[in-house]
């Protein structure tokens, strides 16, 4: 299950793994409220996301999040106990789970400050300067085509994810594999990978190169199915041994 974050919705976010991992994989791309194709929304909150999420997933299911959809994957995997197959996350700006580090704290009180002092009336400035924010390499068209104004409309209305606040422990006990993906571009991503590397004890993999975006990486769709066998195989493991089967 591919969860997108924010501005652009899931078809255009996971077009490589579309292509690349269709006949390899059962794919489930999430297209979260408000973006393309589903109407406008408010309000964006990562708990709410997460609610919705935790709703959809099944026993033994592997959940993908970018961004802020890794975000709320991190708190709809806190929901589910040990019934997921395995969690990867990509750069989810969850800056609070590296509280005191400088690069984190500056990024979390930088996003503060555009939400609530960037160019509310210039929708495009608004998305260039968030894109700027999170070292996205993503240089969108001008004008905005409407999907892509409506997800900068949808940023506009999220909910910061500086305020999230990730059950570390929860999900540490969980006995699921986890994966952890950052791009070593941006300082404050590096420290909240770390972080969520040693807290949850899990894997990394680093791919630089494409900002923002990991998983445009021409390595990330074998490495991703690497881990997922993996997963599985530790999964048939466990429950030979008699423990809750997770797999599909």
């Amino acid at each position: 299950m591919l969860v997108h974050g924010s501005v652009t919705g899931g078809r255009p976010s996971w077009v490589s793994q579309r292509a690349g991992l269709r006949r390899r994989f059962e794919l489930v791309v999430v297209e979260r409220a408000g973006f393309p194709p589903n109407p406008p929304v408010e309000h964006v909150d990562f708990d709410d996301h997460a609610e919705q999420l935790a709703s959809q997933l099944r026993p033994g299911d592997h959940l993908v999040g970018h961004s802020y959809g890794g975000v709320i994957s991190l708190l709809a995997a806190a929901r589910l106990g040990d019934r997921l197959g395995s969690l990867t996350v990509i750069e989810p700006p969850c800056t609070r789970v590296a509280l005191g580090d400088a690069a984190a704290d500056r990024f979390a009180e930088d996003g503060r400050r555009w939400w609530a002092e960037g160019p509310r009336d210039g929708l495009e400035a608004f998305l260039r300067g968030f894109l700027r924010y999170v070292g996205s390499t993503f240089d969108p068209p001008r004008p905005l085509p409407a999907d892509l104004e409506q997800g900068a409309r949808t940023l506009l209305v999220e909910r910061g994810p500086w305020e999230a606040e990730i059950p570390l422990d929860d999900l540490a006990t969980a006995t699921y594999p986890k994966l952890v993906v950052s791009g070593a571009h941006h300082a404050a991503f590096d420290a909240i990978c770390d972080v969520l590397e040693r807290r949850l004890d899990a894997e990394r993999l680093i791919l630089p190169g494409y900002g923002h975006a990991p998983q445009l990486h021409p390595g990330f769709n074998d490495a991703l199915t690497s881990f997922i066998d993996r997963a599985s195989s530790s999964h048939d493991t466990r429950s030979a041994h008699g423990d809750r089967t997770n797999a599909k």
